[in-house]
């Protein structure tokens, strides 16, 4: 299972929200191209980075931070947050990002994310952040109408192949992974699955890799020392 330790941005600062609520953040550090290097001395082969202010106005506010990062090297980095325009996908990839997350747009226009999946192929994943099981968008602040596993088989459908699966009610609360949505996901065969939101043990981890789950992301945990990085690539890691 690939384990990315994940990176928020907001202002620049290294942050954690509790369940997607911006008046709910703890900042982590000042510095992060430090904590891209703490991980990669850890093991880590891969990297999750979230322009939180990009998710929530749509802005390029940490695109120096994100440029400094992947300017570091030795990480495969996925980026989301605020990606909504063919021009964005290419600054990132320009900058030597190996993925982008669509998020908002996915929901709000799919023709051009289907477009984007389709002329990107692996270079491209959508983030699917659910709040009791219904695909949430701009910053988790609107719910839209469609169950968040009915958007990954439509995806699925249309050639997407990862999806980033977030279930929001377990990011940042400690609560453990919401293993049932796991389960239901891994029956669309043939997508990769990434699992985000509230993994905080390596039993957690290995449940999720028996089910078959392609990635885990991992943050407050990392953060809090509830778990420890290298300890969780020697036991599940992949490089």
């Amino acid at each position: 299972m690939q384990i990315f330790p994940a990176i928020d941005l907001r202002g620049g600062q290294v942050v954690r929200l509790y369940q997607g609520d911006y008046d709910k953040m703890t900042v982590y550090g000042q510095d992060p191209c430090a904590a891209a290097r703490d991980f990669l001395a850890a093991g880590a082969g891969y990297l999750h980075v979230v322009d939180l202010d990009g998710a929530k106005d749509g802005t390029l506010a940490n695109f120096d931070s994100i440029a400094a990062i992947a300017k570091q090297g030795g990480l495969y980095m996925e980026v989301g947050g605020g990606i909504r325009t063919e021009d964005r996908i290419k600054q990132y990839l320009d900058l030597g990002v190996g993925r982008c997350i669509l998020g908002t747009i996915a929901v709000k226009d799919f023709d051009f994310t289907v477009r984007m999946a389709r002329k990107y192929g692996d270079k491209i994943a959508v983030g699917v952040d659910a709040r009791d099981g219904y695909v949430a968008v701009s910053g988790w602040r609107e719910l839209s109408e469609e169950r968040g596993v009915d958007f990954c088989r439509r995806l699925f459908g249309a050639g997407v192949r990862t999806v980033i699966y977030t279930d929001i009610s377990r990011d940042g609360a400690e609560r453990g992974a919401n293993l049932d949505i796991y389960r239901e996901l891994a029956e669309i065969r043939g997508l990769n699955v990434t699992a985000s939101g509230g993994v905080g043990s390596i039993a957690e981890l290995k449940a999720l890799q028996a089910i078959g789950t392609h990635a885990a992301i991992l943050g407050k945990a990392l953060y809090t020392g509830r778990l420890d990085l290298k300890a969780v690539i020697g036991e599940v890691g992949a490089c």
